[in-house]
């Protein structure tokens, strides 16, 4: 039975890691006693102990976090965005070609960002197969649910008396140097970060991620774009639905509470959408967190996810 700590379990990311391992058969969670949650010799000795342990931390504390990790059999799976591109971890996004298996081998893995998790998705299979050039500048702009922000966003958002500018939408990110630009370059196999907006929105959960394309960016229809999304992603976690939507509407909360991914692709001949659609704490975070926990353990990647019917 595999000894699993969450370094970090009071922040959003932690409790609910906890609260989905909890009463799982093959595993134990191991704990500190509250007054030690914050002692480093205590949380230095608890991750050495452990088989795996999450990092649910701002990005400078798991930094040194993972300097104090010296038993060689325990792995790290990191929450924040400390990892994600450094040398020596690997990246926590099992779709990408043969990244199951470097997972599998690997003690250090980095759970990849919400944003960057949709972007990702969308444009990789497109570069990987000669469909987008690399060198091509790509905008993108995604809807995400308050409870990306973390502790303090959510309770400005659920405040009794909130500020009357967090009843609309809000675009952040403005100067274009977003902590998830880095993973979205190198992995979506772009020769230069996208030009990226992301909008914080007055509801909890939900995310969609939008590429938009002109036909000539692509070296391909919107034919052969469909064609290969489906087969990227033929089931599972993510999944491919052609002209997916509600009445002419696509709802960014509507994966909310789930660990899935939607891709589909709208628009006409000369002007495509390219939309994921996902939890910011499903696939966004905590479900991806799981799922690369599922691959570590040799278990059904879908073990503890919630994925929708019509993915299963």
């Amino acid at each position: 039975m595999k000894r699993i700590f969450v370094d970090g379990s009071a922040g959003t990311t932690g409790l609910n890691i906890v609260e989905r391992l909890n009463g799982r058969a093959d595993i134990e969670l191991i704990r500190l006693p509250e007054a030690q949650r914050k002692d480093p010799d205590a949380r230095k000795a608890m991750m050495n102990e452990a088989d795996v342990v999450f990092f649910c931390l701002p990005d400078a504390a798991a930094r040194e976090a993972a300097e104090w990790v010296e038993n060689p059999a325990t792995v790290i799976i990191d929450t924040s965005t400390a990892h994600r591109v450094a040398p020596g971890w690997v990246y926590g996004f099992p779709e990408l070609p043969g990244q199951r298996e470097r997972i599998r081998a690997s003690k250090r893995i980095a759970n990849p960002g919400c944003h960057a998790s949709g972007v990702i998705a969308l444009l990789q299979p497109l570069t990987a197969g000669g469909l987008l050039s690399p060198d091509q500048t790509v905008t993108c702009f995604s809807l995400t649910g308050y409870s990306g922000g973390g502790r303090q966003m959510i309770a400005d958002y659920e405040a009794p008396q909130r500020e009357p500018l967090l009843e609309a939408p809000r675009m952040y990110g403005l100067g274009q140097q977003h902590k998830h630009l880095p993973e979205m370059q190198r992995y979506a196999g772009l020769a230069q970060a996208p030009l990226f907006c992301p909008i914080v929105a007055p509801y909890y959960a939900g995310m969609e991620v939008c590429v938009p394309l002109g036909r000539r960016q692509l070296n391909a229809d919107k034919a052969a774009v469909e064609a290969c999304y489906r087969a990227a992603y033929p089931g599972g976690v993510i999944r491919f639905r052609p002209g997916a939507s509600e009445n002419g509407f696509l709802s960014a909360g509507a994966f909310a509470g789930q660990d899935s991914m939607e891709i589909t692709v709208q628009g006409s001949e000369d002007r495509l959408l390219l939309v994921a659609r996902f939890d910011n704490l499903g696939k966004g975070a905590c479900g991806a967190a799981i799922q690369n926990l599922n691959i570590l353990l040799g278990t059904d990647e879908t073990t503890l996810l919630n994925i929708a019917e019509d993915q299963q």
